[in-house]
């Protein structure tokens, strides 16, 4: 089982990358939930929502690079540590490393966390990125 919830999270990550977001929702349980730990809003609950929450932020990334490190697995978790490099097409590029928790439950992920260094991110990406996720609110993702 521990091999299976690990192939289905991989599949998350390289579905992610390339914004296929209709394949990306049918990866989660209706009632998942995602949360960027260091952030101060409420997450998102349900895979519409999550997919609604993540093209706020990630539709404006021109390119990706995705760098597993080590995943492990027991259960239905499975913990992946990893860095995401985002390319900006005004040139920017942010690093990312961060460890992610994720749960998986009948073939589907049921929770997924990040958590992740708020002042790297933010010392990295465009201003106008910024401005961007600024305007949006966490109704807008089911929160």
């Amino acid at each position: 089982m521990s091999e299976a919830n690990k192939a289905v999270v991989r599949k998350l990550w390289s579905t992610l990358y390339t914004k296929n977001w209709d394949a990306l929702e049918q990866l989660f349980s209706e009632d998942a939930f995602y949360e960027d730990v260091p952030t101060p809003d409420p997450g998102a609950r349900g895979a519409k929502n999550i997919v609604t929450r993540l093209r706020i932020g990630l539709d404006a990334i021109e390119r990706f690079e995705h760098h597993e490190h080590r995943i492990v697995a027991e259960g239905d978790c499975v913990i992946v540590e990893h860095t995401e490099v985002w390319h900006f097409h005004t040139g920017e590029v942010m690093r990312n490393p961060f460890v992610t928790v994720h749960e998986v439950k009948n073939g589907r992920i049921t929770l997924w966390r990040d958590y992740w260094d708020v002042a790297t991110m933010m010392n990295a990406v465009p201003k106008w990125w910024v401005e961007q996720i600024m305007k949006r609110r966490a109704e807008e993702f089911g929160a």
